[in-house]
């Protein structure tokens, strides 16, 4: 008895000492939550004066979320600590609901300062960056002539086709730069003007500018060695091709084999004669293209030919003996209803199921088809060999539930003797009705 009274009280005390360390945590966090909505509220007047009111919207409604659930809190602290007794129970239920609230609090307001951070820091160093743009600007106008010169250059050795894609970069770029310069000035006259909102909105537009401006004339340099690799690529393709047509005619001349040697060739004779401005990348593309194409075709005929094609005869060998035992399973199943269950009859209704299939993917009547190619010969005769392990499944679960249903004890068949009964022969002649000799009517009547 006296262990028992020490295990209550030890295990009191643990509760007691819970119960305190929920209450400070409480009233820790109580204090914290309360200096960080200070803070919290300065920041945004601070963020206000720097971004503008609409790119504070966020955090000025968390705080105003914030404030409305810490009046509960600081109530439950109340109710804490009035004059009308509470339980243990109410205390500790109150207290853990003022650290979940302050914990939430917190969370909340780190969420949508944090999404402010980089805003602010950039609209305190706007001056360093509107003077960055502005160099950046001045830097990037000397490199437009010279690229303008390199697409005159290219010009006259490239299709038109294949300059589309920086013919115009230039002047793009140098409309940008103007834009960059006149959105930097802007920003600036905002930001004195105190219109932080609109000088900060200028200054994101000034710097996507010259960024842009940046990336177009890289493009057209990128594209003069990029041509140029492009053309010493081709001459590689070109030959690699001839001597893969010359190598695809030891391949098996099947359609898909000569079709894309045709299409090669046909990209072959498409290529200019020296001098002709051309267009590399579509020229390398059409190429590459054909070539792949001539590659998997000369796989898939070698694998093809690899497999041994089964005889048209063991095909519809195959297909002979899946209809017969999905005759016999059908014929059981059909004579003997009451006495089959789902799982006989489920595998029934699949080899039926994927013999109407068989007859879709040879496009005719399966035990009528006079040819089965060679590509659909291997399908056929898979497709055939499932029904048929369909269909004898089905078969053996019919005679299960059929011999599960029989009267149990020796008159299974009739009174024993000459005159009646199974005898010995009953399961041989099971065996010989499922196995397809005699079904239909025969079995009906025997089972009856």
């Amino acid at each position: 008895m006296a262990g028992f009274w020490g295990k209550r009280k030890r295990e009191q005390e643990e509760l007691h000492a819970q119960d305190a360390d929920v209450a400070r945590r409480a009233q820790i966090a109580l204090v914290a939550t309360d200096e960080r909505i200070r803070v919290t509220t300065d920041e945004l007047a601070f963020a206000d004066a720097e971004l503008g009111p609409t790119s504070t919207k966020d955090l000025r409604d968390a705080l105003e979320s914030v404030r409305t659930h810490m009046s509960e809190a600081f109530h439950l602290h109340q109710l804490n600590h009035d004059d009308i007794p509470d339980t243990p129970e109410e205390l500790r239920t109150r207290n853990a609901r003022i650290v979940q609230l302050c914990e939430w609090a917190e969370e909340l307001l780190d969420d949508r300062t944090a999404a402010l951070a980089e805003p602010i820091e950039r609209a305190r160093r706007a001056p360093e960056i509107i003077a960055r743009v502005r160099a950046d600007t001045a830097r990037l106008r000397t490199r437009v002539p010279h690229a303008r010169e390199t697409v005159q250059r290219l010009a006259a050795r490239y299709a038109p086709e294949a300059l589309e894609q920086v013919e115009s970069n230039p002047s793009e770029a140098d409309q940008l730069l103007g834009f960059a310069e006149h959105s930097a000035t802007v920003a600036e006259r905002r930001r004195e003007a105190g219109q932080r909102e609109q000088a900060n909105l200028a200054l994101e537009a000034s710097t996507e500018a010259a960024r842009r401006a940046a990336t177009l004339i890289d493009a057209v340099e990128t594209f003069e060695v990029e041509a140029l690799r492009a053309e010493s690529t081709l001459a590689a393709v070109v030959e690699e091709s001839r001597e893969d047509l010359m190598a695809a005619r030891s391949a098996p001349q099947v359609p898909a084999v000569t079709t894309a040697m045709s299409n090669l060739q046909a990209a072959l004779k498409t290529l200019p004669a020296v001098g002709v401005n051309t267009d590399p990348f579509a020229l390398l593309s059409r190429l590459r293209d054909a070539n792949s194409e001539l590659d998997a075709a000369i796989s898939a005929a070698r694998e093809r030919a690899a497999r041994v094609i089964p005889d048209m005869a063991h095909v519809r060998h195959a297909i002979d003996d899946a209809d017969q035992q999905l005759a016999v399973a059908r014929s059981v199943i059909a004579g003997h209803r009451g006495w089959i269950g789902a799982d006989a009859r489920t595998r029934l209704a699949e080899a039926e199921r994927l013999r109407t299939n068989l007859d879709h993917f040879l496009g005719t009547s399966a035990s009528t088809a006079i040819t089965i190619d060679d590509d659909h010969r291997e399908q056929a005769l898979t497709f055939a060999r499932r029904v048929a392990f369909l269909a004898g499944e089905a078969l053996q679960l019919a005679q299960r539930d059929i011999n599960s249903s029989r009267p149990s004890g020796g008159d299974q068949w009739g009174p024993p003797g000459p005159g009646g009964g199974r005898r010995g022969g009953g399961s041989d002649l099971m065996g010989g009705l499922l196995g397809g000799f005699v079904i239909g009517s025969l079995l009906d009547g025997m089972f009856d």
